[in-house]
């Protein structure tokens, strides 16, 4: 594993990937060098910058198996994703959308505010059941227009089996969207063998990416099915013929990228992607389960403490979360804090989300601090 590329490791012990991410060192030279270019020379080199943005789409391709770079737009934010979907499809009077309780608000707020077209929003309790894709699927019925789900949920890490949900989806004629911050660059994507017909991912978290910057697929067959939200000169192919005639959107899903791009942006994702890639997604998931296993696994052997959601390895992801009961939460992670341990507080528990660079050394000092803290509260 590439630890040279993390100088993070020497600064603390950070847990908390699933919020924002530390830059990879090539990440952050790739924006400084962009910056300073800019800064001494201007767009001169813009004709690279275009190359590097073309590269940066079949690089997010590949990390979803998508069929075509073409099938990429990108975006500023998850956010943006999900509302090109909810504002783009034609809903009528008595339309249902299904989703799991609980979500992001990013997936939440976007389905509430259709209510006012007429539109029913079923949220779902995926975790008082041991099938939650079951417990999704039986809220869609023959007015059910799509189903919309996060990959993993993001204050306990439980992952859904999106293969499942997206056959019945295709089987049934129901758009599969899913939101997928808190897997893509952690864990394997593949768009294809999940009927995912939308998906849409920020680069700040697993991706190890600036804010700001997000990865947004739509399927070919769909594209026309999503009224444009918005119009841009960008939308459309060969952007920069300006006396063009004619304005048709783009066939490919930089349709849904109306105004200029986020070239420093772009710079980070990219070298990110190409770290992820290069040290093979297979190989960064093996790591980022085996990390949550062992912290699952010796958490649960602190009496003091209590897993929100005990380890399971086929919904494992790389977020886990503990509760230590009759304990203010927010006085144990400002102690945690003391100790320079960066997580995060999401309802009654602490979350914690390391990557797979922490495998092994900086994985065990992080159980060492939280065993450290559990002995003195």
């Amino acid at each position: 594993m590439p630890t040279d590329e993390f100088p993070i490791l020497k600064h603390g012990h950070y847990a908390n990937h699933a919020a924002i991410a530390p830059w990879p060192r090539s990440t952050a030279r790739a924006i400084a060098d962009f910056a300073l270019e800019n800064s001494e020379i201007g767009p001169e080199k813009y004709a690279l910058w275009l190359s590097r943005e073309t590269e940066l789409r079949q690089l997010s391709s590949n990390m979803l198996n998508a069929e075509s770079a073409a099938d990429i737009a990108l975006l500023k934010n998850t956010t943006e994703g999900i509302c090109t979907v909810a504002n783009g499809i034609e809903w009528c009077t008595g339309d249902n959308v299904v989703l799991p309780l609980d979500e992001f608000p990013s997936n939440r707020l976007p389905w509430l505010a259709l209510r006012q077209l007429g539109v029913e929003v079923r949220e779902v309790d995926i975790r008082s059941t041991s099938e939650p894709e079951l417990a999704l699927l039986d809220k869609i019925d023959e007015r059910t227009r799509l189903l919309a789900v996060s990959a993993v949920q993001w204050t306990d890490g439980l992952r859904l089996k999106l293969e499942t949900l997206g056959n019945a989806c295709r089987q049934g004629g129901v758009f599969f969207l899913v939101d997928a911050i808190q897997q893509l660059g952690a864990l394997e994507m593949d768009v294809q063998a999940c009927n995912i017909d939308f998906l849409a991912a920020d680069g700040h978290k697993w991706m190890l990416a600036p804010e700001g910057i997000a990865v947004f697929y739509c399927r070919q067959e769909l594209r026309d099915h999503l009224k444009l939200a918005q119009q841009g000169w960008r939308m459309v192919d060969n952007p920069y013929q300006f006396n063009r005639a004619d304005w048709l959107p783009s066939q490919a899903a930089s349709r849904f990228e109306a105004g200029s791009p986020n070239t420093l942006g772009q710079a980070g994702l990219h070298a990110s992607l190409q770290l992820l890639l290069r040290v093979g997604m297979e190989n960064v998931e093996a790591a980022v389960r085996e990390n949550s296993t062992f912290l699952s696994e010796s958490l649960a052997t602190m009496p003091a403490l209590e897993l929100v959601r005990p380890y399971d390895q086929g919904r494992g992801s790389g977020i886990v979360s503990f509760r230590m009961p009759g304990k203010d939460i927010n006085e144990v992670f400002r102690a945690l804090k003391q100790k320079l341990l960066v997580c995060a507080v999401r309802g009654d528990a602490i979350r914690l989300s390391p990557h797979f660079y922490q495998a092994g050394k900086p994985l065990h000092d992080i159980l060492n601090l939280i065993e450290d803290v559990v002995k003195i509260q």
